[in-house]
């Protein structure tokens, strides 16, 4: 009879028990626990052996603690556990442990990965930590039971039945057991014969399946599925067949769909004959289900993926080939069909999920994903029809065949899961700082009427602020994610999203719809959700410049609080302030001088004067050079290096640095230093100056270029901008009308890309390569596009305000530093879109007038020209078409002396 082992007893042994050996005593082994529970103090000890090895324990280990190293501790709390529990099949078994994954012997709920073949309940999913996977979906039954499925379909075909036209027509018993005998009915009628195939609702595995030739004798009192017979199916070798599909999904928040490469070919086990009364009961001849089959004596077992009742979708593409049949379009169709068939679920799905997952923010990672299993029967006209869909496709390996391509489809699932250690610890991180933040957030109501304007501007800044910091997170994830995916998706091929983007587009009014049907109220709010997650249009260029706005916008408010800022330009922080006369420089080359000039003399703003500084001219006539951030060479023409910073820039630029850099200059230690770095410099300064001479040569071929008119000459097209430019105040509102309200976004991106195209075209041609996305030029032309086409395209029309120039401030707040001719360049682009912009209103303003008038005589047209050069004199300006210019004119001569008559002023006297 063994003592009790009581807190009194512990307390009487010689040896000193800390609480730490007590944490630990109920896991020592039997042996550790009869030595320290009974000492020689307490009982003298039969045996022993048992003595001197507790004696022995207590001697390698005189803290008292049993052996279980610390080491061996941290190393199983690092493994990443499996639940098995739920599951009977094999072969999930073999690929979790090919991974390395430690499969727990109980029904552990802590697990990293779950897998269960039934139904799991939402609370389950409830409960599951950030880091946790299991293996379904909440809400996936709307589409996994038969009659759910064909109710949904019905709802939807209504709505939009051009895009769910991909089922049988079916009917529910018995609610449409009426609608059924009517529809049999006129089918005898139109002497049409029909036959049809009842299903259990919650059936499986071909269980309950049977074939009617007459629809009167289908029972009405059951929960049946009805559905019309496929009588003109594809044979396969004279054999009906279906093909079972594996599809993923790895998020619905989000939403990401993968279908597998391979999969089943699954044949009856007698050649097909039309339905008759005959046949009607041949199970084996009219149905594909293998667990059907099996039973049958003409049952081939697989022996290779090409022959037997059982094939592979490698063997059916091999056929398709070899029967002439254009197997990518039906791969397409049938994908588009489960991406459709998906889309119908997600509303469902979504809902589901985000009542099990309260408070998790949209785009964190899923603790649920699913394998899904499509069975699709292939009619003549290889038209795909989806018969149902497996929730819990069967994982059984009866057969080699089965055991390859299920093998390979968890392998490759669970390295899309990418199930890593850290995960437990990153989540559960990111989990405490949802909740600090849902903690430290204010829920008192403002009241926006109490704000002042300024107030109320700040807080809409600050709003669009969060906003775009939430979207570029975003971007960034996914980005990463999909660049997970394509290194790692092995045979899953992504299908949703779409990478094409008229597809996704499609797909976007699809969910669109299913939302504003299946969800009533939430549609609208969901809408922007959709276009934000699965349509967004923006890059992470765009919103970093539109980041970049919002704190220019913050900045402007505090400095100009009544939002009316001083006139005149801004001074670009990347440009020099100051200019040092140098008497060494004599004169600049040509090549140089040129380039201060424009193809016209239009009228200038007064930031574009200030803004081309790169040559300046001093008070004696001498060109000079600015010296922030330059030097001059040996023939005295400027060398542009990198600009100085703000803080050197405050001090007074080079003139005043500090002494001690110039005594250091002259110390032999920096002298070695100089020497020992001369290779570098020199290639560094050989480098530098061939790209700054290959911008020289980008910015002249971009004052070269011209933006033609159709039907109309060069010179043509300066006249007409010239007119606009001097007859401004007249075409401002109509111009300002067309580009910010008639043209939608994308045709106002279509009218900057004709200058963007083009000025691609000239860069490969400077450059010579074709890789012209990573060059730096091309980089800054971009944010400069990009800038244009900022607010609904007020950026590019700001730019015809004299009086700023906000596409600059994107480089004033960059931290990256432009070159001179760099920013000339980005000049020259931000003219050549204005003049695109004139040229394509008044294309379109002479279309308009052409189309109101198609059948004016040529009288009655001359005559219409006279009254309106009279009515254009009357307001002050004369006609494009009117105007004659002298014969000794260029395109660069003044427009004040290019014409002998150009205003008419007969009409300005007042009475």
């Amino acid at each position: 009879m063994k003592n009790s082992t009581s807190l009194t007893s512990l307390s009487s042994m010689d040896k000193d028990l800390s609480l730490n050996f007590l944490s630990q005593y109920g896991r020592a082994s039997p042996a550790q626990r009869s030595s320290v529970s009974n000492p020689p103090s307490a009982r003298m000890v039969n045996n022993n052996k048992i003595q001197e090895d507790a004696n022995s324990q207590l001697q390698d280990n005189p803290d008292g603690l049993p052996h279980l190293s610390g080491k061996k501790r941290q190393k199983r709390r690092d493994l990443i556990t499996v639940n098995l529990s739920g599951t009977r099949y094999e072969v999930v078994r073999q690929v979790v442990e090919k991974f390395g994954f430690t499969i727990t012997k109980d029904d552990d709920p802590t697990s990293y990965l779950i897998w269960n073949d039934t139904f799991v309940s939402p609370d389950k999913i409830s409960e599951l930590k950030p880091y946790q996977h299991i293996n379904h979906f909440p809400g996936m039954v709307e589409v996994t039971r038969k009659d759910s499925l064909a109710r949904n379909m019905i709802k939807m075909s209504k709505v939009m039945p051009e895009e769910f036209n991909f089922v049988p027509r079916t009917w529910i018993l018995p609610t449409d057991y009426s609608v059924l005998q009517n529809f049999a009915k006129e089918m005898k009628i139109k002497r049409k014969s029909k036959t049809f195939i009842v299903k259990p609702s919650n059936g499986a595995q071909g269980h309950g399946i049977s074939l009617y030739k007459n629809a009167e004798k289908i029972p009405a009192l059951e929960h049946t599925v009805v559905q019309e017979y496929i009588d003109k199916p594809l044979l396969l070798d004279g054999y009906k067949f279906d093909l079972r599909i594996y599809v993923l999904i790895t998020s619905c928040d989000p939403l990401r769909i993968f279908l597998f490469n391979d999969g089943l070919v699954r044949l009856a086990t007698e050649k097909y004959l039309p339905p008759h009364e005959s046949n009607i009961n041949h199970l084996f001849m009219h149905l594909t289900n293998y667990s059907v089959n099996k039973q049958s004596e003409f049952y081939d077992k697989n022996v290779a993926h090409d022959i037997g009742s059982k094939r592979s979708i490698r063997y059916f593409n091999e056929y398709l080939r070899r029967s002439d049949i254009d197997g990518s379009l039906l791969w397409r169709n049938i994908s588009d069909m489960i991406v459709r068939t998906l889309l119908l679920a997600q509303p469902h799905v979504l809902h589901a999920y985000r009542m099990c997952r309260p408070g998790v923010p949209s785009g964190s990672d899923s603790v649920c994903f699913e394998i899904l299993g499509f069975d699709i029967m292939i009619d003549r006209k290889l038209r795909p029809w989806l018969l149902e869909i497996n929730r819990s496709p069967s994982f059984g390996t009866d057969e080699n065949l089965d055991l390859e391509i299920k093998s390979a489809l968890l392998d490759d699932t669970f390295r899309l899961l990418n199930i890593k250690v850290s995960d437990k610890r990153r989540n559960i991180a990111a989990q405490k700082a949802q909740a600090q933040k849902r903690l430290f957030r204010t829920s008192r109501k403002v009241d926006m009427q109490d704000f002042t304007e300024l107030d109320k501007k700040k807080i809409n800044n600050e709003k669009r602020k969060e906003e775009l910091t939430e979207l570029l997170t975003r971007l960034r994830k996914i980005a990463a994610k999909e660049d997970f995916e394509r290194r790692h998706s092995g045979q899953f091929r992504k299908i949703f999203p779409s990478d094409d983007p008229v597809k996704q587009e499609r797909y976007c009014n699809i969910m669109t719809q299913t939302f504003s049907l299946f969800l009533t109220g939430r549609g609208a709010s969901m809408q922007k959700e959709i276009q934000v997650n699965y349509n967004n249009k923006f890059k992470e260029e765009d919103i970093l410049d539109m980041l970049a706005e919002c704190e220019a916008d913050e900045k402007e408010l505090r400095l100009y609080p009544l939002g009316k800022p001083p006139r005149g330009p801004k001074p670009l922080q990347s440009m020099p302030e100051s200019a040092i006369h140098h008497p060494e420089n004599e004169e600049l080359d040509d090549s140089d001088a040129s380039l201060t000039t424009t193809p016209r003399n239009r009228p200038r703003s007064s930031s574009q004067i200030q803004l081309q500084g790169q040559k300046t001219r001093g008070s004696n006539g001498i060109n000079t050079c600015p010296t922030s951030g330059m030097i001059p060479n040996i023939t005295g023409n400027c060398v542009v290096q990198r600009p100085l910073s703000h803080s050197a820039l405050a001090s007074g630029g080079s003139q005043h640095r500090s002494r001690s850099l110039t005594r250091a200059s002259s110390t032999n230690k920096l002298a070695a230093l100089q020497r020992s770095n001369v290779d570098d410099n020199f290639l560094n300064s050989i480098a530098k100056e061939r790209e700054n001479e290959m911008i020289m040569k980008t910015l002249i071929s971009l004052n070269e270029m011209r933006i033609k008119f159709p039907g109309k000459s060069d010179v043509e097209a300066e006249l007409m901008l010239d007119q606009l430019t001097e007859n401004w105040k007249f075409h401002k509102p109509r111009i300002a009308s067309y580009w910010l309200v008639k043209l939608d976004s994308i045709k106002r991106r279509k009218v900057i890309d004709i200058v963007k195209s083009n000025v691609r075209a000239v860069l490969q041609r400077v450059w010579r390569t074709t890789d012209i996305d990573n060059l730096r030029l091309y980089r800054i032309f971009s944010r400069v596009f990009n800038r244009l086409l900022w607010s609904h395209g007020q950026g590019l029309w700001n730019c015809f305000s004299s009086s700023q120039q906000t596409w600059e401030s994107i480089f004033s707040k960059s931290t990256e530093n432009i070159a001179a001719e760099e920013l000339n360049c980005c000049r020259r682009i931000v003219q050549l879109c204005k003049d695109c912009l004139l040229i394509v209103y008044k294309f379109a303003d002479e279309a308009k007038n052409q189309n109101l008038n198609p059948n004016i005589e040529s009288q009655d047209l001359a005559v219409q020209q006279k009254e309106n050069k009279q009515t254009n004199a009357s307001v002050g300006y004369t006609a494009v078409h009117d105007l004659k210019a002298n014969m000794s004119w260029s395109p660069y001569t003044p427009y004040s002396q290019r014409y002998n008559k150009l205003y008419q002023h007969s009409n300005f006297s007042t009475s």
